[in-house]
């Protein structure tokens, strides 16, 4: 009988779903992996913008520049390394999908399930909240 309960216990634990990660701040990633050479407003200011061999861009006027349409999955593309081809002085922005961001999140790109990992999503969250006109 004993046998029964504990297999019992076991069938229902094993049906318990996962829990879900925390979210990540995209504001915070954001001030943590961008904010040194993008500034701490995304205008392109940050302290370390002064050596680079190309200027930051402004990352609060992405849409402006886009006809007023965000661009996400072109800037999800970029912040991973992946539409910016061989990572070498002509750009010098880092490919944060070489590294860890988190989890796999799965999002709907025109009813086809697409992972796309926690911190990235959460990073053009925040872009994309910040979005002003020139």
């Amino acid at each position: 009988m004993r046998y029964i309960i504990l297999a019992g216990s076991l069938a229902l634990a094993a049906c318990t779903p996962e829990a879900e990660p925390d979210p990540i701040d995209g504001q915070a990633s954001f001030m943590a992996q961008c904010s040194a050479c993008h500034g701490p407003d995304a205008r392109g200011g940050g302290a370390a913008a002064a050596g680079l061999p190309i200027a930051p861009p402004d990352l609060t006027l992405i849409a402006a520049r886009n006809g007023g349409t965000f661009p996400r999955d072109g800037v999800m593309s970029t912040i991973d390394g992946l539409s910016r081809g061989a990572h070498g002085a002509v750009d010098p922005m880092p490919h944060f999908g070489d590294g860890d961001m988190g989890p796999m999140i799965m999002t709907d790109d025109g009813g086809n399930p697409m992972p796309v990992p926690a911190e990235l999503l959460a990073l053009t969250d925040y872009l994309q909240s910040i979005q002003r006109q020139p």
